[in-house]
């Protein structure tokens, strides 16, 4: 024989002062928990968002990012020449080369913030290789010309980055004639600029990388042994979005694995908490228990009973944490990653399962904290329990 669940709603409304107490100390942990997971669930959608399954990215063997490597101009053209490459309606192969370095721009409002964000030098076609990206405003650069397009999230972020305005770098100005959207991807956060003029200012020679168009991405292993056993070539394909998803899973790992710990450390209390109401609910609730097994509910139904108003409790304070982040979600952020060291913008993306996440943490720390609890009041006979009412 069960208790009914409304005899649990009932006593969770009557010591409702120490019910929303708990409740708020579980919506704490909650809420953390979910901004957490939605800190490293938007930064690692953004990087995975960024660039295309058919796309590969050639980088210098044994280099693990664009950072850390460099294409020699003949290397490009041997690789570009590859029949693997598409080519494009001009028959000329969907390739380009493309120069990436690092500059520490100030933050808009506040002169002694600032931060690395990437430049990225790129030719005519890069819409043609990238056509998920799109020209926002202004318009496409002139070859040869101190022209730069500008990624959507850094026109307020960073000085000099708003359309019109212009940007000192590589001891050059270079006029913001675009602004680009990327769809949310990582590309948002870049400087585009023409790349034989960027090559001169940032005193580069070789580029960074060379991104492709595959016939078919299935071709990738065909492209790869034939570099391999080219003399003339040092260089390694991998497709480009793979590439960069491999680039946030360290740092999505480390913001989980931090606020994760917190969460930990503010759960350890919310389980105190959720015992202490449990044991003074059944310390004010003896005559009830005993009246209870009197009318001959077995032990195992108060255990099940105080358990149940355990999780309510705990429940009800999940679905309030829920409710107090759900406003972050697509609140704009940032973070340098750690595998180019530039600042990536991202939002905090609150999914369906996180949230699934956040109520069954609250259904856990109901049931370790109430399990005690109840079970003391399992164990209890009827003198017993009338003794200490």
């Amino acid at each position: 024989m069960r208790l009914p669940l409304q005899y649990n709603l009932r006593n969770l409304v009557v010591r409702r002062t120490m019910t929303l107490m708990t409740a708020g100390g579980i919506a704490l942990v909650v809420a953390v928990l979910v901004l957490t997971l939605a800190l490293a669930h938007g930064f690692s959608a953004t990087l995975v968002a960024t660039g295309r399954a058919d796309n590969a990215i050639v980088l210098r063997g044994g280099a693990t990012s664009e950072m850390m490597s460099s294409l020699s101009r003949e290397s490009a053209r041997i690789v570009a020449a590859d029949p693997a490459v598409a080519r494009g309606p001009d028959g000329e192969p969907l390739a380009q080369p493309e120069m990436v370095v690092l500059v520490n721009l100030v933050r808009r409002g506040d002169p002694s913030a600032s931060s690395n964000v990437s430049v990225r030098g790129v030719d005519p076609q890069v819409f043609a290789l990238r056509p998920d990206i799109r020209l926002r405003e202004g318009r496409m650069l002139r070859p040869g010309m101190d022209e730069v397009l500008v990624g959507r999230k850094l026109d307020r972020r960073f000085e000099g980055c708003g359309l019109g305005e212009t940007l000192h770098m590589g001891g050059r100005d270079w006029r913001v004639v675009g602004t680009f959207d990327a769809g949310g991807s990582g590309f948002d956060s870049e400087i585009w600029g023409d790349r034989e003029a960027f090559l001169p200012a940032f005193d580069r020679v070789e580029y960074s990388s060379l991104t492709l168009r595959l016939t078919d991405p299935a071709r990738l292993a065909d492209l790869l042994a034939r570099l391999e056993g080219d003399p003339r070539v040092r260089a390694e394909p991998q497709i480009e979005r793979e590439y960069y998803r491999l680039q946030s899973q360290q740092l999505a790992g480390v913001i989980r694995a931090l606020g994760l710990f917190l969460v930990v450390v503010m759960a350890a209390g919310a389980v105190f908490g959720a015992l202490n109401t449990m044991y003074a609910a059944v310390g004010s609730r003896s005559r009830e228990i005993a009246t209870l097994l009197a009318l001959g509910f077995p032990p195992r139904a108060i255990l099940a009973s105080f358990l149940v108003e355990s999780v309510l409790l705990c429940l009800i304070g999940g679905v309030l944490g829920c409710l107090l982040a759900l406003p972050v979600h697509g609140v704009s952020t940032g973070t340098t990653n750690w595998a180019s060291f530039s600042e990536v913008a991202f939002e905090f993306r609150i999914s369906p399962g996180i949230l699934a996440i956040g109520l069954l943490a609250s259904v856990v720390l109901g049931l370790v904290g109430g399990y005690f609890p109840a079970r003391a009041a399992a164990r209890r006979t009827v003198s017993e329990a009338l003794r200490a009412g």
